[in-house]
């Protein structure tokens, strides 16, 4: 028997039977451990998958798939025009409908002023100057604008150490005096939705520790004051974006919700499933490490449901690793296996809205580079939205004997909103963690359903496949044709009675087109 395993540096071999053989796998074992790619010996050849199409086990929001952009793209000069880029609207536009969360550790440390752009000048000479301020950027003398720069970070952590300590010395260089105009932050918060970020970090950032039960008094508080707002009556509030519960989180989230819980819309919280410094390839691709989410999404949901039950719960802010991302690995073709197996186990586990850290900047979990290209993550999350629907169905393999399961899938309604095909389609997303390709063997009532298969693969070949920042589909590289327009995302209709083949080491959609469910109608 020739079985092995390649994994970081280590290679078993066993049973082997000749000195040739030997040394033939011991060569085909160094390559792949100096690639750093895992050879698993959990590879299965065919797999049955149960569909169960007779009712919905779930709906989330329809905005299920949100992005993030972090705060500290604010303090970059090329923030706004990253925002008026055709490029980068083009990408956004592409994943409507979707909340779009401004947030990150800067956020702790921001002004929102209400009145900013909705300032209404007096018909006198020195409001309405004051007036077009608010609507023009301000023009500063280059001396002065360069000081300015050149002291705001200094001058910011002064001003944060003298909060901290209670106590205020007048700076040597007044931003607000020389400009001659008030200096603020002002959060445009049309879209609706007020957060506050990791109150359980504060400790770490800015030396306070926050209390649940107070935490929650001042969302209450905070609710009154956007009643009474003729622009923000109407605005969603969402609290606490606690981390991952463990230790004092805990305790944070249950008095929070406590006090609290009346005023939000859903709560929140932070899942990552690694250490971006010390994580690796083989974590991106064990079972254990993904089923991760709902261990804690059980003990998350376990607390909401003891104090507000039916409350909805969102994650707030999520990716693959924190700490920035892991470098190598956040922003290529296999971060896409714990993003896709996210969105499907969140799904079915009953979470509302996933919000993505991040759509573009801030580490590298980024949906799209700082050239403003897609990376392998943004694709994905494309076609989910085009072909999966907010409706849950339960889809499961059936490999009971096996501790860890390599093959995961997933069910729901196909989107109808955004795609041709006719009611009752339903789409099947499958990922392959192995390194061999598997068939799919649905039940029998579906073996003759016309399928349509989206297959996602890495565009690049041997060793490095995995860490491929470019992405196939169905073969073809996905690439923009221009800044204002994205190539077609076009499915591979298999003939009638075919089983599924999901190639090793790829993720895929599968709409079934005749799948005729009633609850999908």
């Amino acid at each position: 028997r020739d079985h092995f395993e390649g994994s970081g540096n280590l290679c078993r071999c066993f049973e082997l039977i000749t000195f040739s053989t030997i040394v033939a796998l011991a060569l085909f074992c160094a390559l792949y451990v100096g690639a750093k790619t895992v050879i698993s010996v959990d590879d299965v050849q065919s797999i049955r998958v149960d569909l169960d199409l007779s009712h919905v086990a779930r709906r989330v929001d329809e905005r299920f798939l949100s992005v993030a952009i972090d705060a500290s793209l604010i303090a970059e000069e090329r923030f706004m025009n990253l925002l008026n880029s055709p490029k980068l609207r083009t990408l956004a536009k592409a994943l409507v409908p979707a909340f779009l969360r401004f947030g990150g550790t800067k956020q702790d440390f921001m002004t929102f002023n209400p009145r900013g752009r909705y300032f209404q000048a007096r018909d006198n000479s020195n409001s309405a100057v004051l007036g077009n301020l608010c609507h023009k950027r301000l023009e500063l003398p280059p001396l002065l604008e360069n000081r300015l720069k050149q002291e705001w970070v200094l001058q910011s952590k002064t001003l944060l150490q003298e909060e901290l300590e209670g106590k205020y010395k007048r700076s040597k260089f007044s931003a607000t005096e020389k400009a001659g105009s008030p200096l603020f932050f002002n959060l445009n918060l049309r879209t609706g939705v007020w957060t506050c970020k990791k109150p359980n970090s504060y400790e770490k950032k800015a030396g306070i520790r926050v209390d649940g039960y107070q935490l929650g008094q001042d969302f209450v508080h905070l609710h009154q004051i956007l009643q009474q707002s003729a622009v923000y009556h109407s605005t969603g509030l969402y609290g606490p974006d606690v981390s991952q519960p463990r230790d004092h989180r805990k305790d944070l989230l249950t008095g929070f919700l406590e006090t609290g819980a009346k005023a939000i819309t859903a709560c929140t919280w932070h899942h990552y499933y690694v250490n971006g410094r010390d994580t690796s390839l083989e974590d991106f691709l064990d079972p254990e490490v993904l089923d991760t989410l709902a261990t804690k999404n059980n003990e998350v949901l376990e607390i909401v449901e003891s104090v507000s039950p039916r409350k909805k719960v969102w994650l707030g802010e999520t990716s693959s690793a924190y700490g920035g991302g892991a470098v190598g690995l956040s922003d290529t073709f296999v971060a896409g296996f714990m993003w896709l197996d996210k969105l499907g186990l969140a799904a079915k586990l009953g979470l509302d809205v996933v919000i993505r850290q991040v759509l573009i900047g801030s580490g590298t979990y980024h949906l799209v580079d700082d050239n403003l290209d897609p990376l392998p993550d943004y694709w994905l999350s494309l076609l989910y939205k085009r072909l999966v629907g907010p409706e849950v169905l339960q889809a499961e393999v059936n490999m009971n004997s096996r501790p860890k399961k390599p093959i995961r899938v997933y069910l729901h309604c196909t989107n109808r909103k955004s795609t041709h095909y006719r009611p009752g389609a339903v789409t099947l997303f499958a990922l392959n963690l192995n390194k061999n390709e598997v068939t799919i063997i649905l039940p029998d009532h579906m073996a003759n359903s016309t399928i349509e298969a989206f297959v996602l693969q890495s565009a690049e070949a041997g060793e490095r496949s995995l860490y491929s920042r470019s992405v196939k589909l169905n073969g073809q590289v996905l690439r923009m044709v221009d800044d204002r327009t994205l190539p077609p995302l076009k499915g591979c209709e298999l003939p009638p009675g075919e089983h599924i083949k999901l190639p090793g080491f790829s993720f895929a959609f599968y709409v079934l087109i005749e799948a005729q469910a009633l609850v999908c109608k």
